[in-house]
């Protein structure tokens, strides 16, 4: 789905940024992103829910301060790869978010070596887009 499609489908919303909302939603991912890191290895069902979790608010964040809030996951795909031209992290996104979906809503089992590389797979995207974050609010 296109951002073109987003946005007659109504998943999207034309906004006026919200700078103190914005401020706050980072504040919450924050705490996340750190509660995540202190749980244990084994706990990594859990570590993978906080930080798509985390990931998805620094996403809303990124879409808010660009005047857009966004309704579905899915519609993040195409404004990382059509508003912001970041077609690869669009990729690994979608990939995360299938993932997600699947541990969440399809019972999908996965060990803890590859529980291990999702993690660091979210902490590499999230630190992504905190980055792109802090040039987009300059």
């Amino acid at each position: 789905m296109g951002w073109f499609t987003c946005r007659r489908k109504r998943m999207i919303k034309k906004i006026t940024p919200d700078k103190s909302m914005i401020k706050s939603i980072i504040e919450t991912a924050e705490i996340k992103f750190n509660d995540a890191n202190s749980l244990g290895r084994n706990n990594y069902y859990g570590k993978i829910s906080l930080l798509y979790d985390v990931l998805r608010e620094f996403l809303e964040c990124l879409s808010l301060l660009k005047g857009y809030k966004i309704y579905y996951h899915e519609c993040y795909i195409p404004f990382l790869k059509e508003i912001l031209h970041e077609s690869f992290l669009g990729d690994k996104f979608d990939k995360l978010r299938i993932l997600w979906n699947g541990l969440n809503y399809y019972g999908k089992k996965i060990n803890l070596e590859e529980g291990e590389s999702v993690i660091l797979g979210l902490k590499e995207i999230i630190e992504k887009i905190k980055e792109i974050l802090a040039n987009q609010s300059k």
